[in-house]
């Protein structure tokens, strides 16, 4: 079968085409037929050696997200057949195998069908970003009508499903961005408002929430303290603050001070550390997730590009430049 491969860490150009032996499914696992791929910071991270203890042995075959068909399926694997359509994050990492290659033996488990609306492409951009939205607002936050929610990065991979998933809750929805049309982009998903994540925290603290602050708080951003304690900062008394990026140091004195929440999601734990009931419950999340598109209250936002598996670098270098608006896919099997 056809790959891409890294045999060393870093710039997208490590990338090389590779000739694979076709995996077998063990046990519980099945195998997948890739349509397509997206690309997540993540796999630019262990593609580069920044998040090299992540990886898969090398040759390493790297990215979690996938769609496409079941050709085969292992002992023990019930809930799918050959020919079902499929979407989910099985692999990409330290034990797993990834999905740039044209066949891949995924963990059943970790798959659900693909929602019927949505073509492979769109499929494969949602598993990723949809468990880490899905596991902030929804598990940890526990988001309920009628409360102000805060999603900092509210276009971004995580965070254009996170505004949608806080709106589908019945929440006040506001989103930061960095140009205007990020912003519109915002407010089409769900936010009511949508501001210039360059906006003093006092400001827009005073501006949307009276100066009370959010009863809770998204960061998809990170970027160091800065924004994380910005997030305590903009957080009510007794409010709810989740990042995806909490590495490096940051004052926990807001947090002690309101008396805040604060919890981390990191997707990949239930993969890196062989969680079986972790590896579940992300099947079951997006199982739900295909029943809100069905509904019309989730959808993924694609940027406007079209790569193959031969333009993976290509793909690795638009995201890392930030020239993108929405996730970016990989076609495998044309």
């Amino acid at each position: 079968m056809r790959a891409q491969v890294v045999r060393e860490h870093g710039e997208p150009d490590v990338f090389e085409a590779a000739e694979l032996a076709v995996p077998e499914p063990d046990p519980n696992e099945v195998l997948v037929e890739v349509a397509a791929t997206s690309v997540n910071p993540v796999d630019t991270k262990i593609r580069s050696g920044a998040a090299a203890g992540l990886g898969p042995d090398a040759p390493a075959v790297l990215h979690g997200d996938l769609a496409g068909t079941v050709v085969a399926v292992g002992d023990g694997v019930s809930r799918f057949d050959v020919g079902d359509e499929v979407y989910g994050c099985p692999g990409g990492v330290r034990g797993t195998t990834g999905a740039l290659a044209e066949y891949a033996a995924a963990d059943a488990a970790t798959l659900a069908r693909k929602p019927e609306s949505l073509s492979m492409r769109e499929a494969a951009a949602l598993p990723l970003v949809t468990i880490t939205a899905w596991d902030g607002l929804v598990t940890r936050a526990d988001v309920s009508p009628g409360e102000s929610v805060l999603v900092h990065g509210g276009t971004g991979g995580v965070g254009h499903v996170g505004v949608q998933l806080a709106a589908r809750e019945g929440a006040r929805v506001h989103a930061t961005a960095s140009t205007d049309e990020k912003r519109a982009l915002a407010r089409e998903l769900g936010a009511d408002v949508a501001f210039d994540y360059h906006r003093d925290v006092d400001d827009y603290v005073d501006a949307y929430t009276d100066g009370r602050g959010f009863d809770v708080v998204f960061d998809t951003v990170g970027a160091g303290a800065d924004n994380l304690e910005g997030s305590f900062e903009a957080a009510a008394l007794k409010g709810r603050v989740v990042t995806t990026v909490s590495r490096g140091e940051a004052s926990l004195d807001a947090v002690h001070g309101k008396g805040l929440g604060f919890d981390t999601v990191f997707m990949l734990v239930p993969l890196l550390h062989d969680d079986h009931a972790g590896r579940v419950r992300h099947g079951e999340i997006l199982e739900r997730a295909a029943t809100l598109v069905a509904d019309g209250k989730l959808r993924p936002h694609l940027d406007d590009t079209d790569y193959g598996l031969a333009d993976v670098a290509d793909a690795h270098r638009r995201l890392e430049a930030g020239e993108h608006v929405g996730k970016i896919t990989v076609r495998v099997n044309d």
